[in-house]
């Protein structure tokens, strides 16, 4: 065989072989196990949520899905991690509204763009809220609270999980928008800040209906209204916010997938995919209400969407008030 020929065939092999070892092509994905980063520790409302996702999505994708909680620095740690993994569609974030929309505006220094630095990829479910009030109180309705806060202003006091935490951004907003002023009292999380309403060492309190359901079923606490588009199935009876008070734009508590930027359009389709068969079983939707979750389906524009919308909305809030977090 001419020497010229040999070393193009030669070649061709090298070059068949290199091909091998090159990352999988988007119509082959997934071709191996997925890493699901949680911000928050195991057993936390994020982690409940991720591991429920993680295991209809290794059976829906026919790969494992492995979560890897990353707590800390209020999910800067792992939105950090995940920021600088290849955009191959093996590294995913359950990701939440604090994470993309607040922390940039909160913290003096976040190192990425929250809202450029990441794909997003699909909504997965919006938590419930609950404003309560103390017995001691005497409040006993939306309308009772405004007014004797108006009445009596900065007399009211509202506890919440701590600074620049949703708990309170949510209180200062309906604060803000329906023009009465309330004192801030942080504690360190949300179970000492809802039994401080229920000592009546505060008045008021905005808490996830997860963690205020059983307070207002046992009449520890009055609940005064209910966030979100539909009422709560445990909370038939309780008003919707938007029902009484028009102007306070909606409590978000979303989680989301997102994963590092640039990924390959038909990766994040593919995964999307998934996500929204998760929220279209009925097994899976049960689960997430049985939580205190409504289930969101959409598309990765529809996520973003609602994630720059919540950054002008309550990055606004978060200047005006000037509230900041070293």
């Amino acid at each position: 065989m001419p020497s010229t020929r040999r070393h193009l065939l030669g070649s061709l092999a090298s070059f068949a072989l290199a091909g091998s070892a090159l990352p999988a092509l988007a119509e082959d994905y997934p071709a191996r196990p997925i890493r699901l980063v949680i911000p928050q520790a195991p057993g936390s409302g994020a982690d409940v949520v991720g591991r429920m996702l993680s295991d209809f999505m290794a059976k829906d994708l026919k790969v494992p899905v492995v979560v890897d909680n990353k707590p800390g620095a209020n999910g800067i740690i792992a939105s950090q991690l995940v920021q600088r993994e290849p955009a191959d569609g093996y590294t995913l974030l359950l990701t939440s509204v604090s994470l993309v929309s607040f922390n940039q505006f909160l913290y003096k220094s976040v190192p990425y763009d929250p809202l450029k630095d990441f794909t997003f990829v699909a909504p997965v479910a919006d938590a419930g809220f609950v404003l309560v009030a103390s017995n001691a109180s005497g409040i006993k309705s939306f309308a009772d609270m405004v007014a004797k806060a108006r009445a009596r202003p900065d007399a009211l006091t509202f506890s919440s999980a701590g600074l620049g935490n949703s708990t309170h951004l949510y209180s200062e907003m309906i604060a803000l928008r329906t023009g009465i002023k309330l004192r801030h009292i942080p504690y360190k999380s949300s179970g000492p800040a809802l039994m401080a309403v229920v000592a009546g060492e505060a008045d008021l309190m905005t808490v996830t209906t997860a963690t205020g359901l059983a307070q207002i079923k046992a009449g520890k606490v009055v609940g005064l209204a209910q966030s979100g588009e539909v009422r709560s199935p445990q909370l038939p009876d309780l008003p919707l916010l938007k029902e009484l008070a028009p102007d306070v734009p909606a409590l978000p508590g979303w989680y989301a997938l997102v994963a590092p930027a640039k990924m390959d359009p038909k990766v994040t389709q593919k995964v999307a995919a998934s996500v929204n068969h998760f929220l279209a079983d009925p097994q899976t939707r049960q689960m997430l209400v049985n939580q205190f979750l409504f289930p969101i389906p959409g598309t990765p524009a529809d996520i973003q969407r609602r994630a720059e919308n919540e950054a002008r909305i309550w990055g606004g809030l978060i200047r005006d008030l000037k509230i900041q977090i070293e």
